[in-house]
């Protein structure tokens, strides 16, 4: 008997926490800086399944509260090694800044020393470096050898394969500063009145904050984990068919629009598409006729692959699909738009 897919991904979701979180608890033993993932389940904030093998995953950084957005000022740049380069490399993304130990009122005595801070400056490509290691080593301290390996990368993310019971996964492990006291002045959001989400849950979503990952050389990522989690939460509360929406959307993705192990559009993508497709269409009636409301979805998914272009959710100047190969993107939409065509075969 073949086993249903939406199992099977529960329970690769699982055997992956269950060895990262062995493996984080090691490194969170050797360094007290990184601290291990949680065992909530497979709705872990901490884990994004990308696709069904391809995962991030973020590990919380301690010793760093108090955090407070810094004045702009005129950034350094370093090499890895903390020589001064004398031009700047580039300037931040709109979903990337600097961070700097001085942004927190209190801090570990840890997070001043050389390994991970210049002139002040918390450097994620240093962090990286540290992580990397202890990655390593706790592979082997915890006999791991034959269920985990650390990918080579051009880039300073860490990326490892994870051997499960089903198939191999790649993991990216990201360090990441969580940050549940405020809002980033970057996430003007919401950008006006909008009947979507209510403002009680507007509020909600503000109070849980958002977090820095490290995931590039010099700049920390925006992430908005706990505040996505929420909206996706309660989402049909009215009766509605989001999730059903999204849940067929995800599996036409994987089945027929893009499959494969890397894929260029991830369910990432198709849960932003969601957001903005809720905030436009935000009454009830919308969302009664599954048949309407999905077509509306792919429909969006659509004009942004072939756009070459998806804002990101909270962030409104950031392009979600700028770095993505394009040829890829226009094999995706008209994959989607042959669908458009004849959707009824694929909503039976």
């Amino acid at each position: 008997m073949v086993e249903p897919r939406h199992y099977l991904v529960s329970k690769t979701v699982e055997e992956v926490q269950k060895i990262i979180q062995q493996l984080t608890t090691e490194i969170s033993y050797k360094a007290t800086r990184f601290q291990a993932i949680s065992n909530s389940g497979i709705h872990n904030e901490n884990i994004k399944v990308l696709a069904p093998s391809q995962f991030l995953i973020t590990v919380p950084l301690r010793g760093l509260t108090g955090y407070r957005e810094s004045q702009v000022r005129h950034w350094r740049y370093y090499t890895v090694h903390g020589a001064k380069l004398l031009s700047s490399v580039r300037d931040p993304e709109e979903l990337h800044q600097w961070l700097e130990v001085e942004q927190f009122s209190k801090s570990l005595q840890q997070w001043h020393e050389t390994d991970v801070n210049i002139e002040g400056d918390l450097v994620p490509a240093k962090v990286l470096v540290v992580f990397r290691e202890l990655v390593e080593k706790s592979i082997a301290s915890c006999n791991l050898s034959n269920k985990v390996t650390v990918l080579e990368s051009f880039s300073s993310v860490v990326r490892v394969a994870v051997e499960t019971s089903e198939f191999q996964v790649e993991v990216e492990l990201a360090p990441t500063v969580e940050i549940p006291t405020c809002w980033p002045e970057k996430a003007r959001w919401p950008r006006c009145l909008k009947r979507w989400p209510s403002q009680e849950k507007v509020q909600c979503i503000k109070s849980l904050g958002f977090d820095l990952l490290a995931r590039s050389n010099y700049h920390w990522q925006l992430c908005f984990s706990r505040a996505e989690h929420m909206l996706m939460e309660g989402l049909d509360e009215d009766g509605g068919c989001r999730m059903k929406c999204f849940r067929v959307m995800r599996q036409m993705k994987e089945d027929v629009w893009c499959a494969g192990n890397k894929p260029v559009i991830t369910a990432y993508h198709l849960q932003t598409v969601l957001f903005w497709t809720c905030e436009k269409y935000p009454r009830t009636k919308d969302w009664r006729c599954f048949h309407e409301a999905f077509l509306r979805l792919v429909q969006k998914l659509h004009k942004c692959v072939s756009q070459h272009f998806l804002k990101h959710y909270f962030v409104k100047n950031t392009n979600l699909l700028k770095y993505a190969n394009t040829s890829d993107l226009d094999m995706v939409a008209s994959k989607l738009a042959v669908f458009l065509e004849n959707p009824v075969f694929c909503l039976d």
